[in-house]
């Protein structure tokens, strides 16, 4: 990773590997349990790319999108990343690199948000969808929420196969409180948290 100014670039991620999509939907499970390795630059920068990432210069994504509205945003809370301070950061797809948000180990606080899920506490990082609804509901009015929900869906299971092509543990929690999430990701008031997804190593 290299700063400018507060402004952290990833690494570039890769566009193909050996790793076939049949293996990853084979082998993909829920992982509750992690160990202590750190996660790697390139491994995050990865993770980060398969559920956000830009894949043309039309500015489409990994993950469809109704409208191509792109209403989610995508946090990295993380708390043992080589050469990462602790922190949450929030994703850009353009450029991908991260901007901070708040800097200390928020793991323990997120995890007390989630109704005391030690999955949350003991991983090395969690990636957390948020939306902003209405960008999708203005085109789509009440039925753009499903569009959204069903977004979060592709982005979510995106971020599980490519953690299992890296041979990464990862689970999908949907159980927590969202106004306490809301305060530890330091959300503004329009943006919801729907997804949260804590990764480690086995």
């Amino acid at each position: 990773m290299t700063r400018s100014g507060d402004t952290i670039s990833l690494p570039a991620p890769l566009r193909n590997s050996n790793f076939s999509i049949e293996r990853a939907l084979r082998e993909r499970r829920s992982v509750r349990e992690f160990g202590k390795t750190a996660l790697t630059q390139e491994e995050v920068s990865q993770l980060l790319w398969s559920a956000q990432g830009i894949t043309g210069r039309d500015g489409l994504r990994t993950a469809p999108s109704a409208g191509a509205l792109y209403p989610l945003a995508l946090y990295l809370v993380a708390g043992n990343v080589e050469r990462l301070a602790a922190g949450v950061y929030k994703y850009a797809s353009d450029g991908h690199r991260l901007d901070p948000v708040v800097l200390g180990d928020r793991r323990g606080e997120l995890a007390a948000a989630a109704l005391d899920q030690e999955c949350v506490a003991h991983s090395a990082a969690v990636l957390a969808i948020t939306a902003v609804e209405r960008r999708t509901m203005r085109k789509y009015g009440a039925r753009g929420v499903r569009y959204v929900h069903i977004e979060t869906g592709h982005a979510g299971q995106n971020i599980c196969l490519q953690a299992t092509a890296l041979g990464l543990g990862a689970v999908t929690v949907g159980a927590f409180d969202d106004e306490a999430v809301k305060r530890v990701l330091h959300l503004p008031g329009e943006e919801t948290a729907l997804y949260l997804i804590p990764i480690g190593r086995p």
